[in-house]
């Protein structure tokens, strides 16, 4: 039986970009591909009665140095390129988010994955915005009225519901989160252990 391995993901968490600019490596190095998952991390929040970094950090002293010292030592490690934090975070993905299902039916599901993170974090744009999404959109190529016909239907809504409280029923709490078959991995920095235990199977 072929592993699975999964990358439960939300445009919206900046670890979650940086595990994807990661995980072609990962992948180079081990043969195995992962599968990307599109989880709404507002409903994985609320379901968990979890809060971002950002909220869970404030006011806590030498904590949120010390990830960003994390963060330095995962772009050396991974050899990913410095990024600026987007000046619009908190961006509300709902739209984006449910684009990524349209775009995983439709076909176009790698190509939207990249072109909408280049957007959110190498662009810095505001993705919540309609008329930013649209133009970004129409920039990368994509088919922008099937996304915003898409983005409507009630079963593209469904689908991103079903995936998120699938995910929290696995464990998920936040993104990014991986599975290796059935084992759960949470944050950037367990991406090596992920790598570690993909080996471990496959040996």
């Amino acid at each position: 039986m072929e592993l699975s391995v999964e990358f439960h993901f939300d445009f919206g968490s900046p670890n979650a970009y940086l595990a994807h600019l990661a995980i072609p490596g990962v992948v180079r190095r081990t043969g195995i591909e992962f599968t990307y998952v599109p989880v709404l991390l507002g409903g994985v929040f609320k379901a968990t009665n979890n809060v971002s970094p950002a909220v869970s950090l404030r006011g806590i002293r030498n904590k949120p140095e010390y990830q960003r010292l994390e963060t330095e030592r995962f772009l050396r490690q991974y050899d990913v390129p410095p990024y600026v934090p987007n000046p619009h975070f908190p961006v509300n993905t709902l739209t984006i988010m449910r684009g990524a299902i349209v775009a995983e039916r439709e076909g176009f599901f790698e190509r939207y994955v990249d072109e909408v993170y280049q957007h959110m974090w190498a662009k810095q744009r505001k993705m919540d915005d309609p008329s930013v999404m649209a133009e970004a959109l129409t920039e990368s190529g994509l088919p922008v009225k099937t996304l915003l016909d898409g983005v409507k239907d009630p079963a593209v809504k469904q689908q991103l519901i079903a995936n998120t409280e699938s995910a929290v029923e696995r464990g998920v709490f936040g993104s990014p989160s991986f599975f290796v078959g059935d084992e759960l991995y949470f944050g950037k920095d367990k991406l090596r252990d992920v790598e570690e235990e993909i080996d471990r199977r496959r040996t």
